[in-house]
């Protein structure tokens, strides 16, 4: 359980206050933070806030969206991820997960998509790397291709991410985004150290209208979890393990109710 992390996302409405007082009551030595709530909260604030309470933070999301074909959005979209690797820094993670961009407004370029990504990720490698932060690519099921992440598979992501030090760049398993692929076995095994986050949750059908929001309790659908986090471990990965769940009836509910049956299904279907 020392692996533990819940990412605040799986409890999108309770504040950041609450999550950590809980994850440091039930003796977690890690959470999982969002750009967004903790820029609201004040970026210095929220990383006194996670060190006074003997946390650690397992990552911070999201950077990415490079994929743009305007000169002046592309330039805005970098400098805005120079801020995200800068708030990693500060939070104290060295994982800034990236959430890459799907296909810009009006193109049919998926391939000029991918080296969009590519480009940016070679702009901010280095910059990453002096602040101690590691580009972290996270492929998305491909039914997210169009407009959110045109890296669909974990092997797409390790192509990317071998353009680069591993020092650089790392990629994701993200078990929602990968379970489905036959190969996600061996390109585990091949990513080997470039493995920065194994995150979970389950998936369950029918998918909602927003299917973001598709995100299933682990246990109540038909990953296996285990089987994932016990191949992340043989490629030789054993960093913190984040439950990240966007599912409106989780967010809609109380939060302790939501933490507590997080913690219990960890334990019952990934340790």
């Amino acid at each position: 359980m020392n692996r533990y992390s819940l990412n605040q996302a799986t409890t999108k409405y309770w504040p950041l206050e609450d999550v950590v007082a809980a994850s440091a009551k039930a003796e977690l030595e890690w959470i999982g933070l969002w750009r967004e709530p903790i820029q609201e909260y004040g970026v210095e604030k929220a990383a006194k806030l996670v060190a006074d309470a003997g946390l650690k933070v397992s990552s911070l999301c999201r950077g990415g969206f490079f994929t743009a074909t305007d000169p002046a959005e592309r330039q805005a979209k970098i400098e805005d991820n120079r801020r995200a690797i800068d708030e990693a820094a500060t939070v104290g993670t060295d994982v800034l997960v990236l959430v890459s961009g799907g296909i810009p407004k009006g193109s049919r370029d998926i391939d000029g998509a991918r080296g969009m990504i590519r480009d940016g990720l070679a702009e901010l490698a280095p910059y990453a790397e002096e602040r101690g932060v590691k580009l972290a690519i996270e492929a998305l099921h491909p039914m997210f291709a169009s407009d959110r992440c045109v890296v669909s598979s974990l092997q797409g992501a390790l192509d990317l991410a071998e353009h680069f030090p591993a020092s650089q760049v790392g990629v994701i398993v993200d078990a929602y985004h990968l379970w489905w692929d036959a190969d996600v076995y061996r390109q585990i095994a091949r990513a080997g150290e470039r493995i920065v986050s194994y995150q979970v949750s389950d998936w369950t059908v029918p998918l909602p209208v927003d299917n973001l929001l598709g995100r299933g309790m682990m246990g109540d659908g038909v990953i296996e979890l285990r089987r994932l986090r016990e191949a992340c471990d043989d490629a030789g990965y054993t960093g913190p393990i984040e439950v990240e769940i966007f599912n409106q009836e989780l967010w809609d509910a109380p939060g302790q109710k939501v933490f507590d049956l997080a913690y219990a299904r960890y334990q019952e279907h990934v340790v």
